[in-house]
């Protein structure tokens, strides 16, 4: 079959390919209406989770699922913005990592809103100004981001998705090597790059700065200084590119938070983020952890904080497998609060995978 044949056959799918992203859109605004009528967000999680998981059984080539998956997601984004003018905020300026995951998992066509801290994030979703917050919590390398747990204290907000990116670090400068004499990034970021730093820039001065993005738009315009930040930012910013792939660990992924005023329904493999706090007794502890021993519970996650209104008074962050609505979850955390001070549920969502 000669060329144009087949570009004759393309174009023919191409506008089947359009009349059905069309039909699909317009069933998808069928049931955006019936939402804001029972007062339902926009963003269903378990639903996205479902079209994933329909889509990779229906998979069969030659396309890789991760580009199927892209093309939905845009197709996704697309949809939910004709629904509503989404906002999305997010740990800024433009091209920080969590720019990037919060792009992953709701596209291009949606609104975001870069924040200048993690508590201008939650600040904006609790206002009504975004209708959804993307943060980091941990890092594989260097653990909790404490002042996102630390946040959920006082706000009043709900983890509704999750979101894991991996992070590769790039050296940018407009420099050649020889003459970078200061590095700018992030404190987590230096943390995960330390064994390269020390054996490649040892005499470097290190600047910590509010994001990798500042730290890209600094290198740009500063002589002799060079940034730890991703690709991206090297393009946006107009920083040469070094070196890539910095960190000392090749698995350096960070986990985020997607906050907002409700929780997802079950998606048949969730999880349940609960915020407690224990009486300072002997064995306080060791009652808390029974109710998930006894129904089954596996625990992916305790994180203790200082509860910053007495001295030696801390509050757990964890996070459980399960939802919120499942039997088990439910018995196990009425027989918690038995035991405990306080208890707030932060969240129950869909399984990142």
């Amino acid at each position: 079959m000669r060329i144009d044949e087949l570009r004759k056959k393309i174009d023919a799918i191409d506008r089947r390919i359009v009349a059905l992203i069309a039909a699909r859109t317009r069933h998808v605004l069928r049931i955006g209406r019936i939402k804001k009528a029972s007062g339902k967000g926009i963003y269903a999680p378990e639903r996205e989770r479902a079209v994933f998981e329909r889509l990779a059984r229906l998979d069969r080539g030659p396309l890789p699922l991760a580009s199927l998956r892209a093309i939905w997601r845009e197709i996704m984004s697309a949809a939910m913005a004709i629904e509503k003018e989404l906002v999305i905020a997010y740990l800024g300026p433009e091209a920080t990592f969590t720019h990037e995951a919060a792009r992953s998992k709701f596209g291009s066509s949606v609104g975001y809103a870069p924040a200048v801290s993690i508590a201008d994030v939650f600040s904006q979703v609790e206002g009504g100004r975004a209708d959804y917050g993307v943060v980091p919590i941990e890092n594989s390398i260097e653990g909790a981001v404490t002042h996102t747990l630390d946040m959920f204290m006082d706000a009043r907000v709900r983890i509704c998705a999750e979101i894991y990116l991996d992070i590769s670090h790039c050296l940018l400068a407009n420099c050649p090597r020889a003459a970078v004499r200061t590095i700018y990034s992030k404190s987590e970021v230096f943390g995960q790059c330390r064994s390269w730093i020390r054996g490649n820039f040892p005499a470097a001065e290190l600047v910590d700065v509010s994001s990798t993005a500042k730290a890209a738009e600094i290198a740009a315009r500063e002589k002799n200084a060079a940034a730890l930040a991703s690709e991206l930012a090297a393009e946006i910013y107009g920083v040469g590119v070094l070196e890539r792939g910095v960190e000392d660990s090749g698995r350096n992924e960070t986990r985020f938070l997607v906050i907002g005023r409700s929780h997802a329904a079950p998606s048949g493999d969730d999880k349940t983020s609960i915020m407690v706090s224990v009486a300072d007794r002997v064995g306080a502890l060791h009652r808390m952890l029974l109710p998930f021993k006894k129904h089954g519970i596996n625990l992916t996650k305790i994180e203790s904080r200082p509860s910053k209104r007495k001295a030696w008074e801390y509050y757990f962050f964890i996070d459980l497998a399960g939802h919120i609505e499942d039997e088990r979850v439910r018995k196990a955390l009425k027989e918690l609060e038995r035991h405990c001070v306080f208890i707030e549920h932060l969240g129950s969502y869909p399984r990142a995978r």
